[in-house]
């Protein structure tokens, strides 16, 4: 199907891999975008609304933690590990046509997180492979990848509206299932691949010993303290908004989602360009600190100006997410080259760990305040902290290992 200079294109691997990714990651949110639905069907509680999002970010560390423990993305060969997870991200995903119990909907949402977790960390391990020179850039895609894919059911729900809402979890999956084919069949590991490990539990302690690497774990964490929160909440935050505009911005709040989360994909590249040029832990902390900037000021323009409270949004929306490969790229650079991969898994594991109390404490804070409008407040403190531990990091000699010496 593909010739052998196609084959290892670079290049051609990285886009090859970034499509697949946007379907296998359009699972992830296809239970919240028709959480409505769900409940009205299931009689789900509120409490069972919240761990509906929260079991896919419960199971994807769980999942990643098992990863990381077995060192599977460090024994393993990536494609086979991510083909096989996409293949069960996808069946876990189509079963809740059939599945009407509150707990079965949760349960398979938690197996979805667990497959999911053999996706995306091992997708970083894989492009990593494929780019030494220009790894940030290549991340940034990836992560764009992502973004684009974690909007996708946004997009699914604003076309089907008016038709059968089930037609989500179908497309969902089928994109899914199509990455899982192509994975096995079409990809490989890139000329700079890294060595294979044996299975070694202490393993995992040399990464938390690496100081370098905590600091950038640090950063990573404030990061993702604010990302998947306001990825969970911001469909709820926009129907609450909607009553304050005459003219709603895109329309309808589905639409709307759909792109603040996907423009995120071009600030994706962006930092990953920036951070080639500027260094990694300059281009994070700037950026965290306009996401964090953003998340503050989005509660005061509720009933402002539609195009002011649409410029900051879709800010925000690029900004959150655009330095998220980065700490990825970091991770490849300072940790030992035969633990790249459980080093990533770690990482993520932390951070969707706390993706895991934020989700659930933002409506609670909102209540707390008396309205959703107020809500994202809660964020504004995780990148703050991000940005000081990255900045901390740029003083330490190790900094020079990132972007080829770039900090």
């Amino acid at each position: 199907m593909f010739s052998q200079s196609q084959k290892t294109n670079p290049f051609f691997a990285l886009a090859l891999i970034s499509i697949c990714l946007i379907g296998a990651m359009s699972t992830w949110f296809s239970g919240t975008v028709i959480l409505l639905e769900l409940t009205l069907r299931s009689e789900l509680g509120a409490s069972q609304q919240v761990w509906l999002t929260n079991s896919v970010q419960v199971g994807f560390v769980v999942g990643a933690l098992l990863i990381a423990f077995f060192n599977i993305a460090d024994t393993t060969p990536l494609p086979i590990l991510i083909a096989f997870s996409c293949a069960l991200a996808s069946l876990s995903n189509l079963l809740l046509i059939w599945i009407e119990t509150p707990y079965g909907i949760i349960a398979l949402r938690f197996c979805t997180g667990v497959a999911l977790s053999g996706v995306y960390p091992p997708v970083v391990k894989l492009i990593a492979t494929w780019f030494e020179k220009g790894r940030g850039i290549a991340m940034g895609i990836i992560i764009g990848a992502l973004t684009i894919g974690c909007s996708m059911p946004h997009l699914f729900r604003a076309l089907t509206l008016d038709t059968n809402w089930l037609l989500v979890i179908w497309s969902s999956s089928l994109a899914t299932f199509i990455s899982s084919i192509i994975f096995f069949l079409f990809i490989s590991e890139g000329p700079f691949f890294f060595a294979r490990a044996r299975f070694d539990p202490r393993q995992i302690m040399m990464i938390i010993r690496n100081k370098p690497l905590t600091l950038v774990n640090i950063g990573y964490a404030g990061h993702m303290w604010e990302l998947y929160a306001m990825w969970a909440w911001i469909l709820v935050f926009a129907q609450f908004s909607q009553q304050d505009f005459v003219d709603f911005p895109f329309g309808t709040p589905e639409y709307f989602c759909f792109f603040v989360v996907a423009v995120g994909a071009i600030g994706c590249i962006a930092g990953g360009v920036l951070s080639d040029i500027f260094g990694r832990c300059y281009t994070t902390a700037t950026l965290m600190i306009i996401s964090g900037t953003c998340a503050f000021l989005i509660g005061f323009l509720v009933d402002g100006p539609p195009v002011i409270f649409a410029i900051i949004a879709l800010l925000w929306g690029m900004t959150i997410i655009a330095d998220s490969g980065q700490f990825s790229a970091a991770v490849t650079e300072l940790s030992d080259p035969r633990l790249v991969g459980t080093a990533l898994t770690a990482q993520m594991a932390l951070g969707f760990g706390i993706t895991v109390i934020t989700i659930w404490l933002v409506p609670i804070f909102a209540e707390w305040l008396g309205s959703f409008q107020w809500a994202f407040l809660f964020l504004v403190p995780g990148p703050i902290i991000g940005a000081i531990a990255m900045l901390l990091l740029r003083k330490r000699q190790e900094a020079y290992k990132l972007a080829l010496g770039k900090r």
